[in-house]
């Protein structure tokens, strides 16, 4: 294991779990990411496991995290009554891997940062993915309270509109990405390296924030209306 420490990334293949990774490996920290996909990242400090999430009997024994970072998640459209698995995924996936990466050993534990979304504090999106994200939020708080005594600091980041394959649908659509647009403020989505960046941040130079949910939208909460096809 590096010096610096070791991460433990969930949903490191794609997009902000895969730019999280490759930032935590150019800082100099042993980075294990965790996916149902395979990975890109060829590094000597980077090691990957194929594993759900959402099952905490395929989760990999890693032990001596200082750093865990719970970024898997999906989103189920709201299409014929169809129910999801958002919940076993972004919210019962977040606490399996804090029980496993940091209740059952925090001995070398800093710092946890949860994946919420602005959708939990507007409701402007599917409803099993905006309960979700609320229930992230809430254990977020437990957690936080949970770790405190140890100095571990526990927080959550609600992003907005995130440049990433899970939302090609509307950005590669010429009129609702110009309907998104027209209704952010600041005129732009965050890029997923931007994203990672907001991720290293709160998890290794914020030394005091804790139990804390920070909003990143480009102004989206001023005005939250859900666009998609």
């Amino acid at each position: 294991m590096n010096a610096k420490g070791l991460v433990v990334v969930t949903g490191s293949s794609n997009g902000i779990g895969y730019e999280t990774a490759k930032k935590f490996l150019r800082e100099g920290y042993t980075v294990h990411g965790i996916d149902i996909e395979g990975s890109r990242i060829a590094h000597d400090e980077y090691i990957h496991h194929i594993a759900d999430v959402s099952r905490p009997e395929t989760l990999p024994d890693i032990s001596g995290v200082s750093i865990l970072i719970n970024n898997a998640g999906q989103q189920t459209p709201k299409d014929n009554n169809i129910i999801g698995t958002d919940i076993d995924v972004n919210l019962k996936g977040v606490i399996y891997c804090t029980e496993k990466y940091a209740i059952q050993d925090d001995s070398n534990l800093k710092s946890i940062v949860n994946l919420a979304s602005v959708s939990a504090h507007n409701g402007a999106e599917f409803p099993e993915y905006v309960a979700s994200k609320g229930g992230v939020l809430a254990y977020t708080v437990w957690a936080a309270k949970y770790f405190a005594s140890k100095r571990v600091t526990v927080n959550s980041l609600s992003f907005g509109g995130v440049e990433t394959t899970l939302n090609l649908p509307v950005m590669k659509d010429k009129h609702l990405w110009q309907a998104i647009i027209d209704q952010t403020p600041m005129k732009k989505w965050m890029s997923a390296e931007e994203a990672a960046e907001w991720i290293y941040f709160l998890s290794v130079i914020n030394k005091s924030c804790t139990g804390e949910d920070i909003i990143v939208d480009n102004g989206e909460m001023i005005n939250h209306n859900f666009i998609w096809r």
